[in-house]
């Protein structure tokens, strides 16, 4: 584990420059998740100019530790792919960054906010507990599959 201090890292609004980067952290993380057209640049240039500024990453000496996909649809936001890399955790920047997040939300009057985490996401979902968030146990969550194509990849 790398310690650092919350001011030498840098948080702040992804854009698709940052791409590489990102998908790089996206790819260093077990048991990570990604969709083939989604998450591909294409994907997360469609979805940072649906959504300009909500989106963060988090930099130390120039490397991306940390990123959040972050959107809303006018009525509630949703976080995806919230990473730290395995190095970097424990030092502030999992909360720093929803935080920016949040406020970025605001700003764009969302008075909502949800994200999936995998229910074998251990850190994961002790991260989400620990900041506040709830567990909803009164709904149950589906999916429509539109395009076959983009395939869900898991890292190893």
């Amino acid at each position: 584990m790398i310690k650092k201090n919350l001011e030498e890292i840098a948080i702040r609004p992804m854009t698709i420059e940052d791409y590489e980067g990102v998908h790089k952290l996206w790819m260093s993380i077990s048991g990570f998740a990604i969709r083939s057209i989604d998450d591909s640049r294409e994907g997360v240039e469609r979805f940072l100019t649906r959504n300009p500024g909500t989106s963060v990453v988090a930099v130390s000496d120039g490397k991306i530790v940390g990123s959040i996909l972050c959107g809303h649809d006018g009525r509630r936001g949703c976080l995806y792919h919230v990473c730290v890399h395995e190095d970097y955790r424990m030092n502030g920047i999992g909360k720093n960054m929803v935080v920016h997040c949040m406020e970025a939300l605001q700003r764009e009057k969302i008075s909502k906010v949800s994200l999936i985490a995998f229910t074998k996401n251990d850190i994961g979902n002790a991260f989400w507990k620990e900041i506040g968030w709830t567990r909803r146990e009164d709904l149950n969550y589906y999916d429509f599959v539109l395009n076959k194509e983009n395939i869900v990849r898991f890292n190893g």
